[in-house]
C-alpha cells in the first residue's frame, strides 16, 4: 500500500471514529461506525502486506479464508445475540477487556485483543441493524410518527451539563490529532498501527457504551463479571507462583532466574499489566463495599478484595501498588472526608520521599541508583524530555518514540517503545499540541466523573438529642434529593478506577492503548447527571 493511500485511509478511518464519538445514535453514526469497522483491519493488512507474517498467510489461502469466515460468523452471531439481549453488549465488552490472543505467523508472534475486536464488530453490526430497523419503522404512518416522537437520549445533546458536552469533543480531538500527526511521524507504520489497533476500535467501544443505561441490574452483573474473571486470573497466578513456572513471556522468565523474588503474570503478558488489572478490580470492589448495606454483600465483597490482594502481591508491581493507593484515596475522600484524605496523602508522600532520599544514610539523591531501581526508566524519561525540547510544538509524530530515541538520544541501547511515563511519551511524539489535547481530555473526564459526587456524600453523625444537625439555610433552599446509593457507588468506582489508571500510566504508560480507559470514559459520561437548562 502506498503512503498516500495509507494516509488517506487513515484519515478517513479517524474521521469515522470522530463522527461515532460525537453524533447521537442514528443512521449517520451507524454508517460511520461501519466505515471505521471495515477500514481499521484493512489498513493494518495493507501496511503489513509485505511482511513475513502476512506473506505466510497469503501463501496459505485456506487458512486465511478460514480465519476470515470464522471472524465473520463470530461477529454475526454476536450481533444477533446483542440485538436480542442488549444487556449482553456491555457485559461482553467488559469481559473481553483483559484477553490478548497470541497469533503466530511467519515466525513472529503478536498478542492482539482479538476477543474485544470480535465483540466490537458484533456491537457495530447490531447497532447498524437496529438503525436500519428504526428507519423502516420511521416510515410515514402512525408507527413512524411514534418512532420519531421519542428520540434516544444522548448525553452529548444541548441539554446536557457542560463537562458532559466537552468530554466527547476532547476525546474526538485526541483521535483526530493523533491521526494527523501520524502523517509526518518518523515511524509512520507504528503510528498507523496505533490508530488502527487502538484509537479507532476503542472509539467504537466508547460509542457503543456511551448511551448504555447503567441500571442496578447491569452494574451488579458487571461487578460479577469483573470479580469472577479477576479471581480466575488470581488462581492462574497462584499456580504460577507455587510451581515457579510461567506460561509465557521469556523476558519475565529469564528475569525471575536472577531475582530472589518470583513475579507472576497470570494470563497477561506483563506482570505490571496484570497488576494494573487487579488494582482496578480491587478499587471497583472496594467502591461497592463502601456503599453496600447488606451483610451478605459486605462479606462477599470483603472476601473478593482479600483474594485479589493476595493475587496482586506476587506481581511485585510497584506502579500497581501506587495506583491502588490512589484509587483508594479517591474513595476515602468521597465516602468520608476530603480534608483528612488530602492530609494523609501529603503525609504519605513526604514519608516516601524521605525514605527514598535518606536510605543508606545519605541525604543526596543518587540519580544513577534511581535509574537502576526503575529498570532504566529514568533514562527514558530524560531522553523523552530531550526529544520534546528538540521539537516542542509538533513533536516527532505519533508512534515515533522508539525510532526518535534511537536516532537523537545517544545511549547505544534499544529502549522500549515508550518512556513508561505517559505525559513524556505524548510530549516527545506530539509536542505541545498533543499535550494540550491530552490534558484537556483528562480535565474534562475528571470533571465529568466527579460532578456532584462530593455533595452526594452521606451526612455526618447525629448531634444533640433530637437527631442530625439541621442547617437553617436548607429550610429556605432545600437541596435536591440524594441519588441512590448504587448510583453513587458506581460513579465513585468509575472516578477512582480512572484515577488509579492515570497514576499507573505515570509509571507504565499505555493510557490510550488500554481499552479500560475508554470504557471508563464512556461510563463516566453515561452515569454523570445530565441537568437540563432552566426554561
Amino acid at each position: 500500500m502506498s503512503d498516500f493511500l495509507a494516509g488517506a485511509g487513515l484519515l478517513i478511518a479517524a474521521a469515522a471514529a470522530v463522527v461515532a464519538i460525537l453524533l447521537p445514535p442514528g443512521r449517520a453514526r451507524s454508517a460511520a461506525m461501519l466505515v471505521a469497522l471495515v477500514l481499521f483491519p484493512a489498513l493494518i493488512l495493507g501496511d503489513q502486506w509485505h511482511t513475513r507474517a502476512i506473506a505466510d498467510l497469503r501463501h496459505d489461502s485456506g487458512r486465511l479464508l478460514g480465519l476470515a469466515a470464522l471472524g465473520l460468523l463470530a461477529s454475526a452471531g454476536l450481533a444477533a445475540s446483542f440485538r436480542r439481549w442488549p444487556i449482553l453488549l456491555p457485559l461482553a465488552i467488559v469481559a473481553a477487556l483483559p484477553f490478548r490472543i497470541p497469533l503466530h505467523a511467519g515466525g513472529d508472534t503478536a498478542n492482539l485483543l482479538v476477543p474485544l475486536y470480535l465483540v466490537i464488530a458484533g456491537g457495530v453490526l447490531a447497532t447498524a441493524w437496529a438503525s436500519w430497523v428504526s428507519r423502516r419503522a420511521a416510515a410515514p404512518g402512525p408507527a413512524g410518527q411514534a418512532a420519531r416522537s421519542a428520540p434516544p437520549r444522548s448525553p452529548s445533546g444541548p441539554a446536557a451539563r457542560f463537562p458532559i458536552v466537552w468530554l466527547p469533543r476532547a476525546l474526538a480531538a485526541v483521535v483526530a490529532l493523533y491521526a494527523v500527526q501520524t502523517l509526518y511521524s518518523s515511524d509512520f507504520s507504528k503510528g498507523l498501527q496505533d490508530v488502527c489497533f487502538f484509537f479507532v476500535p476503542f472509539s467504537l467501544v466508547y460509542a457503543l457504551l456511551r448511551d448504555v443505561t447503567w441500571d442496578r441490574r447491569l452494574l451488579a452483573l458487571i461487578l460479577w463479571v469483573v470479580g469472577v474473571e479477576a479471581v480466575a486470573f488470581v488462581l492462574v497466578g497462584s499456580v504460577e507462583y507455587l510451581t515457579r513456572e510461567l506460561f509465557w513471556n521469556d523476558q519475565v522468565i529469564r528475569s525471575n532466574e536472577f531475582h530472589t523474588y518470583f513475579r507472576v503474570n497470570s494470563v497477561f503478558w506483563d506482570p505490571n499489566v496484570y497488576g494494573r488489572y487487579l488494582a482496578l478490580a480491587i478499587v471497583i470492589a472496594m467502591a461497592a463495599l463502601m456503599w453496600a448495606r447488606e451483610r451478605r454483600t459486605l462479606a462477599l465483597l470483603a472476601g473478593l478484595v482479600a483474594v485479589l490482594w493476595l493475587g496482586l502481591a506476587p506481581t511485585f508491581s510497584q506502579s500497581s501498588f501506587i495506583a491502588l493507593l490512589a484509587g483508594l484515596a479517591v474513595l476515602a475522600a468521597l465516602r468520608w472526608s476530603m480534608k483528612w484524605t488530602l492530609a494523609s496523602v501529603a503525609l504519605g508522600a513526604v514519608a516516601a520521599v524521605l525514605v527514598v532520599t535518606l536510605v543508606g544514610g545519605s541525604s543526596k539523591i543518587n540519580f544513577s541508583r534511581i535509574n537502576i531501581d526503575t529498570s532504566g526508566r529514568a533514562n527514558l524519561v530524560s531522553g523523552g524530555l530531550h526529544l520534546f525540547a528538540q521539537r516542542p510544538v509538533q513533536g516527532y509524530g505519533s508512534g515515533s518514540f522508539q525510532r526518535a530515541y534511537n536516532e537523537h538520544v545517544d545511549t547505544g541501547e534499544v529502549p522500549v517503545s515508550v518512556s513508561h511515563t505517559e505525559p513524556v511519551t505524548v510530549a516527545a511524539e506530539q509536542g505541545i499540541l498533543g499535550l494540550a489535547a491530552y490534558l484537556a481530555l483528562l480535565t474534562t473526564a475528571l470533571w465529568t466523573m466527579s460532578s456532584g459526587l462530593l455533595r452526594a456524600r452521606p451526612a455526618g453523625p447525629v448531634t444533640g438529642e433530637g437527631g442530625p444537625a439541621v442547617d437553617p439555610r436548607s429550610l429556605l433552599d432545600p437541596p435536591p434529593p440524594a441519588p441512590p446509593a448504587g448510583e453513587i457507588a458506581a460513579r465513585a468506582a468509575v472516578l477512582a478506577a480512572f484515577t488509579a489508571l492515570l497514576v499507573h500510566t505515570m509509571a507504565y504508560a499505555g493510557f490510550y492503548e488500554d481499552p479500560i480507559a475508554w470504557v471508563l470514559l464512556a461510563a463516566g459520561v453515561s452515569l454523570a447527571p445530565a441537568v437540563r437548562d432552566p426554561a
